[in-house]
């Protein structure tokens, strides 16, 4: 079972590569699933629920969210009507939507995904190791492949996830820092795991927003608004080798596809 999981889609740029180039990338890839982190589509902060229906018409099966996830106040209406839009699980009960997604993936395996936000650096959530294990016993030993999302911006945080899930799950992918890292791998119990995809968006940038701005926020300190950069376009994402079976992972490849 081949399965891609398309890192931080940033902006106008980031959701137009993704529009034009998807349906050639599952066919020539012979893809089964696509996931992808969603949190920044919408200008750089949030998503809109017009720009959910485009991803998911595109070829994304699941969207998953972060720490942005709330930033555009339509989307939490948004929520109970397409469940293929999802946040993080350890967001306090009661948040709308949901943290986990059940479906059948192209090649007829079911399949789950699950998202998670870390706590280092981050807003104060509920313990995302607690929520990772409760989550995974609902879903049950029925279902094999199982993806998480672990957004967050330690990397020791994301490294213990992949150690705590290996065996547990299928992979445990990181996004939120928008900078991919080369530590793609195959854990001992046959969970593939990196600590960041990286960004979909424009890569002449800093993290997907324009680098002046970003550069004199630091030089003075003072308040700034960034906007979406437009240079270098890339799609960053990972490939995942998954046994439909067993739900153990053969093998994880970083991917890059650049604008034509």
């Amino acid at each position: 079972m081949r399965i891609l999981f398309i890192g931080d889609i940033v902006g106008a740029p980031g959701r137009a590569i993704v529009e034009e180039r998807l349906a050639g990338i599952i066919a020539r890839e012979q893809l089964d699933l696509v996931i992808a982190n969603g949190e920044n589509a919408a200008a750089g902060f949030g998503i809109t629920p017009h720009i959910a229906d485009d991803l998911l018409e595109a070829g994304v099966e699941v969207i998953s969210g972060g720490n942005h996830i709330w930033d555009r106040k339509e989307i939490k209406e948004y929520f109970p009507t397409q469940p293929r839009l999802v946040r993080p699980a350890n967001f306090p009960e009661g948040a709308p939507g949901s943290g986990v997604y059940k479906g059948v993936a192209r090649n007829g395996t079911p399949y789950a995904f699950l998202n998670l936000q870390g706590r280092t650096f981050m807003q104060a959530l509920d313990c995302p190791f607690h929520a990772a294990q409760r989550e995974l016993d609902r879903i049950g030993r029925d279902v094999r492949v199982i993806v998480v999302d672990m957004h967050a911006e330690a990397t020791s945080e994301k490294q213990a996830m992949g150690w705590f899930l290996d065996g547990k799950v299928s992979a445990v992918v990181g996004t939120h820092t928008h900078i991919a890292t080369a530590d793609e791998q195959i854990l001992p119990g046959g969970t593939a795991y990196i600590t960041d995809v990286g960004m979909t968006g424009p890569h002449d940038s800093v993290i997907g927003m324009q680098k002046e701005g970003i550069v004199q926020r630091f030089l003075d300190g003072l308040p700034a608004r960034f906007g979406v950069a437009t240079g270098d376009v890339r799609i960053n994402a990972v490939l995942l080798e998954v046994d439909p079976h067993t739900g153990r992972a053969s093998s994880i490849e970083r991917k890059v596809w650049r604008e034509t």
